[in-house]
């Protein structure tokens, strides 16, 4: 959670989901308190805040990256991509349909998270084994689901080859 505690801002752009957005922010802020408290995009969660779970996981640049290990400032000038870029105006993408059709969803806390990683996986690997999702996986933590339907949601987006 951000807080003002009166100190000094300075002023930023951040380019996220294609808008551009300039704010003030203190040179402590994180990424995912920016996005979330600032922006409004309340789709990128906070779990642990050490990076560990993946909650918290973006695109900057196109690479998955837990924002809640990056300054604000740090990701001026840089293309932030959330889970609401991700998610078309009219439904759901792809992945999130078979997230939906295989189950791989529980209480939905470190959905967008791992949508966001499957993404980037699938972009660059559109073809992946099943090996290959739980390496590209490993950094987003499920706790009530475990693993099984989420790679089955995978492999069927990947089967399907629809992105």
């Amino acid at each position: 959670m951000i807080e003002n505690s009166g100190g000094k801002t300075v002023p930023i752009t951040l380019k996220v989901n294609g808008q551009s957005y300039s704010i003030d922010v203190e040179p402590r802020w994180l990424l995912s308190d920016v996005l979330r408290h600032r922006l409004g995009m309340t789709g990128t969660h906070v779990g642990c805040e050490q990076g560990v779970c993946g909650a918290c996981t973006v695109l900057v640049d196109g690479k998955p990256e837990r924002s809640c290990l990056m300054f604000a400032v740090q990701a001026a000038g840089r293309e932030i991509t959330t889970v609401e870029g991700l998610t078309p105006a009219d439904g759901l993408s792809p992945v999130q349909e078979a997230f939906q059709n295989h189950h791989a969803l529980q209480c939905g806390f470190c959905t967008p998270g791992m949508v966001v990683t499957v993404e980037a996986l699938l972009r660059d690997n559109p073809h992946p084994s099943e090996e290959q999702i739980r390496e590209a996986l490993s950094g987003n933590l499920c706790r009530c689901t475990g693993y099984q339907f989420i790679v089955d949601a995978v492999l069927d987006v990947a089967q399907k080859g629809v992105r």
